[in-house]
Parts: C-alpha cells; structure tokens; sequence
C-alpha cells in the first residue's frame, strides 16, 4: 500500500514537473477558494492567534491579513511540490542567500554555525538553495516521514549541491559528526514543545509562550554561534535571505538569553509584515501548568 502512496505521489510532483510558474500558481488559486472559502481550514485557529497576537486592529484588517496568509499558505504548498523537480538555476534564481561576514570569518576560522529561523515566508525552499550559495555546508533537520519510500525521495531531491538533510532524532550525533568542512545547521525554532517540562518560556506577540530551546542547548555546548535566518518575500515565487548575527560565543550567554534574541528577532519580522507568519499553527495551546489549550 505504502508503494502504491509513492507512486501516485510520484505522478502528482511529475504533474507539477510539467506546469509552468503561472499555472502553478493558478492550481494555488484555486486551492486557496476552496482552503479558505468552502473548508475555512482552521480559521478560528487564524483569526484567534491574530486577534491575540496583533492587539488593538479592526476586524476587518484582521480578516485581510488572514485572507492573505492563505493566498501565501497555499503557495508554499505549491512552491514546495514543484521543488521536488527545480533545476538548481531555477532555485537560485527565486531564492537568493546574502552573506553575513560574521559567517565568512567563521567559516574562514573553520567554526561551524547554527541558522535559526521560524515558519516565515518560505522555509522549505532553504535547504534546496543553499547548497551552492552559503560557504559553510549546509546541513538541514527535518521529521522521517511514515512513508519510507516518500521519506527516501524526499532525502534526495529536497537538497541540492552540497546540502545534506537529516532526521531529528539523529540531532546530537550530527552535531558530533565531522563534515569534513565548517557546517551550518538550519533549525526551524519556533515550534511548540509537546510538554511544558521542556520549554522555556518568553513572552512573544503578547502572549506567555513555551519555546524550544534545542538550538540554544547546542550552541552552548558545541560553542557554535548562531545567526537568525531572516527571509523575505519580494514578491511570488521569489525570495531573498539575508542573516543577523545572535551570538559569536554562546558559552558566554546566559542561559534563555539565545533563544529569547531568537524569538525577540522573529517578532520583528512578524510585525514587519504579518501576512506570511504560519498562523494556523497551534502555536500557544501549552500553559505553564501543563494544560492543552483546545480551540
């Protein structure tokens, strides 16, 4: 059953193979009118993390911001299909890395680094488009899929040039392997701990919010500095990556000092243009007493 699944997900990315942008992005459209209009794919979700997040706006601005949110949802989801069969010219044509010369002399230095970064604009085109354009090695974390012959295609076609993509269980040994060159090790940071026992907690967009602080715990102990992933959207389909320098010594950090820098940036960002923060997450369902917030 399991290769049946491969083989019609096989057709579906070679279906998308095919499509020029502009088509891809009508099939965007149209999944758009039926997430938004006809399912309202967790639109209470949406509206209440923005009412919650972004005080004081008229509803109708929150209605806006929603409704592009899931124009943008929806061409990530198409952006991400058609990667699986990008030429490496097409990645880095649409999406762009600028480097940090704080990254240079680490790299120069031979330190690697950690990028941290949270679900804005389009994450999933990063490991994809900076295998040829950072000088460090790129080494991107991601969750084995249940599917093993998905999980494996995936594996070789989301990373290009110099890339590699690993499972998150496998996180300390791949902090302690040797690449063979300074690494940079891309999180995505900004996820809800499934328990309050293992979160810190910062207030973020108004709100008591339980953070992860894996990218903290190995900085701290493998002395890696760590920059903040900053991606915009310069316009459909096309992205640019510039990074802000968090910490060059994290042995010297107090402790929560990494990660509330992280998620101060990371709300920067957000109330910089809100429209492209992965709203429908059930970002702020874990209290501090340990209860599931159920809406």
């Amino acid at each position: 059953m399991n290769y049946l699944v491969y083989i019609f997900f096989r057709a579906f990315v070679a279906l998308f193979w095919l499509m020029p942008f502009w088509l891809v992005y009508l099939v965007s459209d149209v999944t758009c009118f039926i997430v938004y209009r006809l399912t309202g794919y967790r639109r209470k979700v949406v509206m209440t993390n923005l009412r919650n997040s972004l005080p004081g706006k008229p509803e109708d601005e929150y209605k806006k911001i929603a409704l592009a949110f899931y124009h943008h949802l929806c061409d990530v989801l198409v952006e991400s299909l058609k990667s699986f069969t990008m030429t490496e010219a097409q990645i880095v044509k649409r999406y762009t890395y600028a480097e940090n010369v704080d990254m240079s002399r680490c790299f120069r230095e031979g330190r690697g680094i950690i990028c941290v970064a949270g679900h804005y604009a389009n994450w999933e085109w990063a490991g994809i488009a900076s295998g040829t354009q950072l000088l460090h090695k790129p080494v991107g974390f991601y969750k084995p899929l249940a599917n093993k012959y998905i999980d494996s295609y995936t594996r070789r076609t989301r990373v290009q040039g110099r890339s590699v993509l690993v499972s998150i269980t496998d996180t300390r040994e791949v902090f302690e392997t040797n690449w063979g060159e300074p690494a940079a090790f891309y999180m995505i940071a900004d996820q809800s701990p499934p328990t309050a026992r293992l979160a810190y907690w910062v207030n973020f967009l108004n709100q008591d919010t339980a953070v992860l602080h894996g990218p903290e715990k190995y900085a701290r102990v493998q002395n890696l500095p760590v920059f903040f992933t900053w991606i915009r959207r310069v316009k459909r389909g096309y992205y640019t990556v510039e990074f802000i320098t968090l910490c060059l010594e994290p042995k010297t950090m107090k402790t929560t000092e990494i990660t509330r820098a992280f998620m101060n940036i990371l709300e920067d960002q957000i109330k910089e243009d809100p429209r492209y923060y992965l709203w429908s997450h059930r970002r702020w369902k874990l209290k501090r007493n340990g209860e599931m917030v159920k809406w």
